[in-house]
């Protein structure tokens, strides 16, 4: 048995001690060993700290049991995903806690009398199979969607082992196609064929762990003679090559992608003679509406005569463009205030479906190509709040979108016609009262007098005290918006508890389109920390809360930004809450899938190293500065960013004589949690926290 394992918590303040240099050698490397006894030995010791006092708190076990009975609710409305004549969905609740896997038809659906019959119960399978099987979604080969080629993944992580199901016989195929455990990428060409990238030995991944190469795999094949079709660097994020369908035509596409927001695209060709797709590396390939290529621009593009502005979406006939020609007609131009948020873009038979932000609340719009252009109408919906486009059918003009608002359950929609006509179909029941709450919209001032947007819920019976417990939730990274939505248990567990509730918009997100995300990448990093800490500010000037009773929360890239929050502004908080972070950015890059991120961060291995290392929370932790209180949330099953990041930030700062509390799930993946009672449970946790730290009795 090694010192680490015995004397580690005597150690460390020693080792901490010898670290202050950023060139030093990291004594906590060995918490990277994410399986390793020492390191869950550890695991469980902070574990066991924390849950002793968390659960003992009053708040755990009523919010813990509401949040399960809201989780496994049979009130829960099934979310569509078509495939042919049938609509398919996958659910959990008490009685399946792993899922099932269900469909009905079409016509069932929407008549709202829905009898659904189970495809693949989960829990079955994992039980006859003693695995600890995470549902992780399924390809189907169409027009039949019969065969399916099944994502499933042990305890959460984002590697999958792929099995081929029949929806007919409703079993796994007896020797059908198999990909053992791996972050591979598969694709259907015809029932015999396939597109595969994936670990075929040294090589064959990029830098981040994700496929180089992809290869033509024949049925009966052994995966190892698959054949190569395409091969990208070592240094890109990922290749893939996949089929696509333009109504009945179908087009195959490669997609070398160089880094997180760069792609390069090509038509495929059997010969290997594949022909460059020759738009912006940074456009959005949206794909083919009849005949049209759809592309969203991220940054200026002129092609030819006509310049297009970022943010634009515009299209072409395809055929004449990869012939030479640059005639683009323009869907959409956004304004100062709008922009197409991520999965805006959806298409049925005849019409182009847009949803478009506009300070950060929805807009839907439908347009039709008529006579070489394209003609746009807005789809009423009178509402304001926020609109996502759930799926859209492919033979006809049916789409479903889902309407929330902070204090307004989620409802499922049907457009006949391209929006023609809008029913509602399915509806949360309200989880929480909400009588005398309300939202509003501000606007804080950052450092450099950039106006940005946050929103803001207020409990009943409100007063600007100075001293509600408020909670401010933020991301800000990878042009990922924060709309408005509808939390139950943010509902239950905060807000009909006294409790405030803000969601910040700040820069890095999508909420404005590219510009607002580019304006926070690499070097401009500091101005989405700015942001959010104008924001806190901002809450605290208007006397809504003060810093004792203020509270930031974010996850994964929102975990770097409450990291930061600590350590740069420890003064405006009583509570911060940091769930699968990222936190040693020099050595984020060489963990996990890291290396994916450079093109948002930068890459500290060079002289980015120089304005990132001012940022990086892992680094900036001071022994002499006063922090609150902070809780760190993990998962050893999280396969995207490595748990070293919290472990090794908690260790530190132990080492210095910080109090702080830490929870790591030991499966779950990179969402924390992997089934509704993990989930239920890991809330809990957090609003317990935040309650006793933030808490005004």
């Amino acid at each position: 048995m090694t010192i680490k394992k015995i004397l580690w918590p005597l150690v460390l303040p020693v080792l901490a001690a010898c670290s202050s240099s950023e060139n030093a050698v990291d004594p906590y490397l060995w918490l990277e060993d994410v399986e390793g006894v020492e390191a869950l030995a550890w695991v469980e010791q902070q574990n066991a700290e924390s849950l002793a006092y968390l659960e003992a708190l009053s708040t755990f076990q009523p919010v813990f049991d509401r949040n399960l009975e809201i989780y496994n609710s049979d009130e829960r409305y099934a979310s569509p995903s078509l495939m042919g004549d049938f609509v398919y969905n996958y659910w959990k609740d008490a009685n399946n806690v792993r899922g099932l896997w269900r469909r009905t038809t079409l016509e069932n659906y929407v008549s709202g009398n829905i009898e659904w019959s189970v495809v693949l119960d989960l829990d079955t399978l994992a039980a006859e199979e003693k695995e600890d099987w995470v549902w992780k979604g399924s390809t189907c080969l169409r027009p039949e969607y019969r065969r399916c080629l099944l994502n499933l993944s042990r305890g959460g992580a984002d590697a999958v082992v792929v099995r081929e199901f029949d929806t007919g016989t409703r079993e796994f195929f007896e020797n059908g196609y198999y990909v053992a455990e791996s972050k591979s990428d598969i694709s259907w060409i015809d029932e015999d064929t396939v597109f595969i990238g994936g670990d075929f030995g040294d090589g064959s991944l990029t830098d981040s762990g994700y496929p180089r190469t992809s290869r033509l795999w024949d049925r009966g094949d052994p995966i190892e003679e698959a054949k190569e079709v395409f091969a990208g660097e070592k240094q890109d994020v990922a290749v893939t090559v996949y089929r696509s369908w333009d109504g009945e035509n179908s087009y195959d596409v490669v997609h070398r992608v160089p880094t997180f927001f760069t792609a390069v695209r090509y038509l495929y060709a059997d010969d290997g003679e594949h022909r460059k797709i020759g738009i912006p590396d940074d456009a959005t390939f949206h794909g083919l509406m009849n005949g049209q290529m759809i592309v969203e621009l991220k940054s200026d593009w002129k092609p030819a005569d006509i310049e297009y502005l970022q943010g634009s979406l515009i299209s072409i006939d395809f055929e004449s463009f990869m012939a030479g020609s640059r005639d683009f007609r323009v869907i959409f131009v956004p304004t100062e205030r709008s922009a197409i948020p991520r999965g805006g873009v959806r298409w049925t038979r005849d019409y182009l479906i847009l949803n478009q932000l506009q300070d950060v609340t929805s807009k839907l719009s439908r347009f039709e190509f008529l006579a070489g252009e394209w003609v746009g109408t807005d789809i009423e919906t009178e509402m304001l709040g926020s609109i996502s486009l759930d799926d859209a059918a492919e033979d006809s003009n049916v789409f479903f979108f889902t309407y929330q608002g902070f204090l307004r359950p989620s409802t499922l929609y049907v457009a006949n016609e391209g929006g023609t006509s809008i029913e509602p179909l399915f509806s949360l029941p309200e989880f929480f009262d909400t009588q005398g709450m309300s939202v509003e919209q501000h606007f804080a001032t950052s450092k450099d007098g950039t106006k940005v947007p946050y929103f803001l819920v207020l409990p009943a019976n409100y007063e600007a005290t100075g001293d509600t417990p408020t909670l401010l939730y933020g991301y800000g990274g990878f042009q990922v918006s924060r709309t408005p939505s509808y939390s139950a248990t943010v509902g239950h567990a905060w807000l009909q508890r006294g409790g405030a509730y803000a969601v910040a918009n700040i820069r890095g997100g999508g909420e404005y389109g590219p510009r607002w995300h580019l304006a926070a990448l690499k070097e401009n990093r500091q101005r989405a920390y700015d942001d959010m800490a104008a924001i806190a500010e901002d809450l605290i000037a208007n006397r809504v809360t003060s810093a004792e009773h203020l509270g930031v929360q974010g996850g994964s890239n929102g975990g770097l930004l409450t990291g930061v929050m600590l350590t740069q502004r420890p003064d405006l908080w009583g509570a911060v809450i940091v769930q699968v972070p990222l936190l040693d950015m020099k050595r984020f890059n060489h963990l996990l899938a890291g290396a994916s991120w450079m093109g948002e961060y930068g890459d500290p291995d060079t002289d980015d190293w120089e304005y990132i290392k001012k940022y990086s929370p892992y680094h900036n932790i001071k022994k002499d500065v006063v922090y609150p209180k902070a809780f760190f949330t993990t998962s050893t099953r999280d396969d995207r960013v490595h748990p070293a990041h919290a472990r090794k930030m908690v260790a530190r700062m132990k080492a210095m004589g910080h109090e702080l509390y830490y929870y790591e799930n030991t499966v779950g993946g990179h969402a924390g949690a992997s089934d509704n009672t993990q989930v239920a449970r890991v809330q809990a946790l957090l609003y317990s926290y935040l309650w006793d730290q933030l808490g005004t009795e």
